[in-house]
This record gives structure tokens, C-alpha cells and sequence, in this order.
């Protein structure tokens, strides 16, 4: 039986183009011109021509983006001021941030309207498709319903343009030239080059040396885009320096590749600093998946028993699950909301819930949060979008809140569920995401076992087009599980600020 993929029939933007849907059965398709939608790529071709023709609801991309702090009875702690151990001000930030994101960031705000340049941008992929992997049940054979949220019809092919383009938008209404920032798989690079590239932003990129070396491809999109892009650590900063001293050969990791940004733009005022997770108002900006994915699941009649996703600096995660856990706080819905992260990087399952750098030098604010200690480097795994020492603030929050559970998988588990996923839905998956599909296949198998008919909703980020070298290493039998050292946590949280 094909795949669901469950779009509304009503079109999203009144841009012209033929609408398709089904009628009779999966295989049957037919063409009618009486309303129009538009097909920006070829992944929303995909999701525009199974759209289904017995639901005449409509799904818009949302109007505002949802802050779950505003909703929590326990607010989060402050971030501090690194020298002096007092809540951060505004003005300490504003060296690093525009104004409109430094607000963002401390909100108590249930809502913030979306800018209309913005929403004019997203129309681009969003709303991005609901999709019922029917195929993959079948191969399972679990009497669980599997649905996964897709946002790899991006321009960049991820979640992270979500947030790129309002940070680039309000950087350059404030007259910024430059935008400095980090990547690890290049995701989040590839998304500010593109957004900069839209609002006519000069873009400065650190990318961690293993992915940079890793995907070439991910570096040549950055540029096409205009960014210059440095592999990271490197010999421009400071903190590059200090870390190739040590080691020469160092892989690198997002905590290094955050301090050369930040450190790039303290120093330069044209210069700003953007970040691809972690920070609050990024989760926010992300929220636009999660308030969607309420109105298509409802749209079809259907609410989620578990929701799954995978977790580095919690980006995609954050967007999904939050609106979700606004739902869960007002009784109507209580899924189980879980956190997938890999292994050799367990932030929230083997970490400690402490004040912490948000990199390795010591530059940002502190940050309480799920930490493996700021200059942990962890080993180079595939899934480079997850090699971070911490976990989102807010997210550590919410999961000490009890709202939500984690759980840690290796890579060669998550990529042998990526090889049944593309073998089924068609979809070759970023190696980020491997980790949810992997935990999405362990839930449907408990299904099977009790033959409860759950409904899974999983948060599948982006595709792996440009990470084919790490599907030979599995598909070679040469990919290797690498596990934390307890050692080296221990030495690396030894350094971890005394915050009373």
C-alpha cells in the first residue's frame, strides 16, 4: 500500500499551479485545475500530489511562533554573565545580537507574530508534508500508525532555514552587514548562506573540520550561496589556535566552531553572530513545525500517542514536541515525548544539569543546562549536527520538569533504520534524524509485540543527499559505534563553573 501523505486538499499560497489528488485508490491519480497550489521543489511535488480529497480543512503556515515559557509554572534560570555570575542583561548581548533577537530571546510571550517578509520567504517549502510511512508499517509489520513530519523540502534541505531567515531579516532591518556563525554537518550553514543571501548579508562560516573534511558538498552549497567558509578549529582566532596548539589533527566540534564566531564578532561591529539551536528564540522560531503538524494530525483525525525526535542542541526537537507540550499542559493530549541522541554524545542521558559554557573557550553567557562539560570534544560520528556538549536550556528545563524522556542509540542502529526507511518511503534521511527513525522502529516493534496501535509522530529534519559517504561506510561494513569515555567526561566536567 502507498505511503499517506497527508497535506490538506486546500491550497497553501494563491501562486498558480495545477492541484492533484487522490481519488479511488493509491495508484490512481487524478488531475483538477479548480484550485491552484504551488510546487516550489521536488520534494513538495511529492507531498502537493498525495493530497488527499475527503478532508476539506486547510493547514496555513502559522502566523505566529510559540514560546513555551510563557506556559510553564517553573520558568526557566536565567543565562548568567561569565565574569561576574549575574543574570545576563540585554545589553551584555548586544554586541552579539540585533535587538528584536535579544528580546526574542527573554520573552515571556505566549505568541510572536511571524514578519510578513518572513512569511513570504517560508512560502518557499511551508507548510512542509505530513507523511504516513505506510510502507515502513507493513515491513515492521506493527499494528502501530507511523506518521514523520518532513522539512527536508527546504531550499537547504533541512528544518534550520526556519530560523536562518528571520535571524538574517532582523539583522539586516537593523542595518548589519555580516553575519558570523558555526556548522557541524552544515546544515545550519548552508541555511544562514542562503537567508544572508536573500537580504543581501555578507556570511561568515566556522564549520567543524571532521564534517568540513566529511561533506564537501555541504561546503560547496554554502558557498554558492556567497558564504566563506573556514574549517574549524582554524588558524583566524584565538580559540582556533589554542585548540591546534593541543592538537593538530583536532576533529573539532560545535562548542570550538561557536567560540571562533563569537570571537569574530566581538570584535567587529558590523558584525553579528547568529546561532543555528541551543538559544531560545531559535526553539521558537522552530515552532512553526509543531503548530502545523497540530492542525494536519487533526485534520485527519488523529492524535499522537508518542512523538519522537533526535536531539543535539534540540533545534527540530524543540520545534515539534513544544507545541505539543503546550497541549499536554492543558490536559487535551498526553503523549509520551521523547528525545533520541546518539551514543558517543549523550548530553541528557549521561550529563549533568548544570551551569555551563555554550563553547569552548569560555565566551558565552553560562547556560544551565544538560552538559558533558564545554570543552568535551566528542568522537567524530556521522551525525555531526549532534556532536554538541550541551543540550537547549529550555529543553534541559522541560525534561527536569519530568514533560518529556531521553534515550541514547548508536550510530549503526540508527543508520540500518535509515536503510529500511529509504528501502521503504523513498527518502534517504540526514544521518541526524537515523536516531528517530531508529526509536520510531523500536516503539512500532514493542507495538507488534502487544499489538497496540499507537500512533507514532516522528520529527524527520532533513535529507542525507549530501551524506552518501557516510551511508558507504555503513553499506561497506567499515562504520563503527563509538561510545563516550567516562574518563574523559569525568576530566571534562571537572571544569564545569562552580555557579552556588
Amino acid at each position: 500500500m502507498a505511503s499517506q501523505l497527508l497535506l490538506p486538499p486546500k491550497p497553501f499560497t494563491k501562486l498558480a499551479s495545477a492541484k492533484l489528488f487522490f481519488t479511488g485508490d493509491d495508484s490512481t491519480l487524478k488531475r483538477k485545475s479548480k484550485h491552484a497550489t504551488r510546487v516550489s521543489n521536488v520534494f513538495s511535488l511529492r507531498a502537493n500530489a498525495a493530497l488527499r480529497s475527503n478532508h476539506s480543512s486547510s493547514v496555513e503556515i502559522p502566523n505566529q511562533w510559540y514560546n513555551i515559557v510563557a506556559d510553564l509554572s517553573v520558568k526557566p534560570p536565567p543565562p548568567l554573565h561569565p565574569k561576574t555570575f549575574e543574570p545576563i542583561k540585554p545589553e551584555d548581548l548586544a554586541h552579539l545580537f540585533p535587538n528584536e533577537i535579544i528580546k526574542q530571546e527573554a520573552t515571556l510571550e505566549r505568541f510572536i507574530d511571524i514578519p510578513e517578509e518572513v512569511l513570504e520567504i517560508y512560502k518557499l517549502w511551508r507548510p512542509t508534508p505530513l507523511i504516513r510511512a505506510k510502507r515502513l508499517e507493513k515491513l515492521l509489520q506493527t499494528p502501530a500508525r507511523i506518521y514523520f513530519k518532513y522539512e527536508g523540502g527546504s531550499p537547504a534541505g533541512s528544518h534550520k532555514p526556519n530560523s536562518a531567515v528571520p535571524q538574517a531579516y532582523y539583522n539586516a532591518k537593523e542595518g548589519v552587514k555580516n553575519l558570523v556563525t558555526e556548522t557541524g554537518a552544515g546544515q545550519w550553514g548552508s541555511s544562514l548562506a542562503f537567508a544572508s543571501s536573500l537580504f543581501g548579508l555578507n556570511c561568515e562560516v566556522w564549520q567543524v573540520a571532521n564534517s568540513y573534511h566529511q561533506k564537501p558538498y555541504r561546503r560547496l552549497m554554502m558557498q554558492t550561496w556567497g558564504a566563506k567558509v573556514h574549517p574549524s578549529p582554524s588558524d583566524l582566532t584565538e580559540a582556533g589556535r589554542r585548540i591546534l596548539q593541543v592538537d593538530p589533527s583536532s576533529p573539532g566540534s560545535l562548542g570550538i566552531a561557536i567560540s571562533e564566531a563569537v570571537e569574530v564578532a566581538a570584535r567587529n561591529e558590523d558584525t553579528k553572530y547568529c546561532l543555528g539551536s541551543v538559544l531560545n528564540h531559535v526553539l521558537l522560531h522552530q515552532t512553526v513545525i509543531g503548530e502545523e503538524c497540530i492542525k494536519q494530525m487533526e485534520a485527519f483525525d488523529e492524535t499522537p500517542d508518542v512523538i519522537i525526535g533526535c536531539t543535539g542542541g534540540g533545534s527540530n526537537f524543540a520545534g515539534l514536541s513544544f507545541p505539543y507540550i503546550r497541549e499536554k499542559l492543558k490536559g487535551k493530549i498526553n503523549p509520551v515525548i521523547r528525545a533520541v541522541e546518539p551514543s558517543a554524545c549523550p548530553s541528557l542521558t549521561k550529563g549533568v544539569y548544570a551551569y555551563d559554557f555554550g563553547d569552548t573557550a569560555g565566551l558565552t553567557p553560562l547556560m544551565k543546562m544538560h552538559t558533558l562539560g564545554h570543552d568535551f570534544i566528542p568522537d567524530p560520528i556521522h551525525s555531526g549536527g549532534l556532536r554538541y556538549h550541551g543540550m537547549a536550556p529550555l529543553i534541559s528545563h522541560v525534561y527536569e520538569q519530568g514533560f518529556m524522556e531521553a534515550i541514547s542509540i548508536p550510530q549503526n542502529e540508527c543508520f540500518q533504520g535509515a536503510i529500511q526507511f529509504a528501502r521503504t518511503e523513498g527518502i534517504i534521511p540526514a544521518p541526524e534524524p537515523t536516531h528517530a527513525i531508529a526509536a520510531t522502529i523500536r516503539e512500532a516493534l514493542r507495538c507488534k509485540e502487544t499489538g497496540e496501535a499507537k500512533v507514532i509522530l516522528m520529527a524527520m529534519c532533513g535529507h542525507g543527499h549530501f551524506d552518501l559517504s557516510s551511508y558507504d561506510k555503513y553499506l561497506r561494513g567499515e562504520m563503527v559505534d563509538l561510545s563516550f569515555s567516562e574518563e574523559r567526561i569525568r576530566e571534562s566536567l571537572s571544569k564545569v563553573p562552580h555557579v552556588v
